[in-house]
């Protein structure tokens, strides 16, 4: 393993509850409802079909729940602070409070909540507040997580 990748992530020490940070961005296109429904059997017609999803509340296709959450997940992984010192993804809570349509834009916006140290000390589990942000700073999906770290 390359050792720069080793020790480039952010070490449990390092979270303070109220530490706020965002990700780069990611934009939804309609390939990606497309692939996604493909790739995991959901045909549902909110996401497959246009003059379905018309008809609706949505007003139109709207990416899967979990789509938004992989990608919400990815954009978190991409800024790094992960790599070589998560140890282990404990649990997430996810629910989606707006609709995420194709050409809309996502970032996450990341706030530690709790940080504890596990009673060995090496290592520790910081709990986060993911608020996924469309392109007008709208929330559309919330997901808590908690993770372990190398202390």
């Amino acid at each position: 393993m390359n050792q720069n990748y080793k020790t480039k992530g952010q070490r449990f020490g390092e979270f303070k509850v109220g530490d706020v940070s965002y990700t780069g961005s990611r934009t939804i296109t309609e390939a990606d409802l497309t692939n996604f429904a493909a790739w995991t059997w959901d045909h549902n017609p909110l996401h497959t079909d246009e003059e379905f999803a018309k008809q609706t509340i949505a007003g139109g296709r709207v990416a899967h729940g979990a789509l938004t959450l992989a990608y919400s997940l990815g954009l978190v992984d991409n800024t790094g602070v992960l790599d070589g010192t998560a140890i282990a993804s404990l649990n997430y809570s996810f629910k989606m409070v707006g609709f995420v349509k194709p050409g809309d834009t996502i970032c996450v916006k990341s706030t530690v909540v709790d940080t504890k140290l596990t009673s060995k000390g090496d290592r520790g589990v910081v709990s986060s507040r993911l608020e996924t942000l469309n392109q007008r700073d709208e929330v559309v999906a919330i997901t808590d997580t908690a993770v372990m770290f190398i202390a």
